[in-house]
């Protein structure tokens, strides 16, 4: 046997990492915390959830405390870092998406095809009243909402199967995804304006939600809702 396989077992492991650097003084450890999370937001591009941050700093170092030093470095910079989809992540900020849509030519995200008004309805339907069948979203609007509306939204990950309904047949129903919420910026749906509240307020309705007023906490999201193709009604 050679002396690199005797150095070199199969199943060996690798070192594990120190997260609780005790040989650190407490503002260098405070450091390397700062430093370790950020790589690891910045290393991928979806949102790093609190348990992935975890697992490379101390039991005993406040995450979110964390977070909150790393912004506020990051203050002078064209980027920042978001709560969205139930974790964390590195995004331009919205000042700077015409200089980026002037340099690739596509909006600023990830270039994700823009919405019709009949499709930006029906998933803002969705968002609110999930789970939700293609049956019931035809019956609010009084208008059959058609598979390949519902496939356009799907193709995006916006929307997926929710729970069988307990209607005769038992219709698949309809949520939002982690992705509706990363390209709206919303950390949970909770979020989202309180339909209720907009109601007493007299700023939506089901009568303004036919007629095509989206809420301006989704009309202003990273979505790009454009004009055309409004329902028939």
């Amino acid at each position: 046997m050679s002396q690199a396989s005797v150095r070199r077992k199969p199943n060996d492991q690798p070192a594990l990492l120190d997260t609780e650097l005790e040989h650190l003084p407490p503002e260098l450890r405070w450091r390397e915390w700062m430093g370790r999370v950020e790589a690891v937001i910045f290393a991928v591009s979806e949102p790093v959830t609190r348990s992935v941050l975890a697992r490379v700093v101390g039991r005993n170092c406040n995450i979110d405390l964390v977070i909150d030093d790393i912004r506020a470095e990051l203050a002078g910079r064209p980027y920042e870092l978001v709560a969205v989809a139930g974790g964390w992540q590195h995004r331009t900020k919205k000042a700077f998406g015409d200089v980026i849509h002037a340099a690739f030519g596509t909006p600023a995200g990830e270039g994700a095809k823009e919405l019709s008004q009949s499709e930006a309805l029906v998933l803002m339907c969705i968002a609110y009243f999930q789970p939700i069948t293609r049956g019931e979203l035809s019956s609010f609007f009084g208008k059959e909402v058609s598979r390949d509306l519902i496939g356009v939204l799907r193709a995006q990950d916006l929307i997926a199967s929710g729970p069988r309904s307990p209607q005769p047949g038992a219709p698949y129903t309809y949520v939002t995804t982690k992705t509706f919420l990363s390209q709206f910026g919303l950390d949970t749906l909770r979020q989202l304006p309180d339909f209720e509240a907009l109601e007493d307020a007299g700023l939506l309705s089901k009568e303004k939600l036919l007629a095509g007023e989206i809420p301006s906490k989704l009309a202003d999201g990273e979505g790009n809702f454009d004009d055309d193709g409004a329902m028939d009604r």
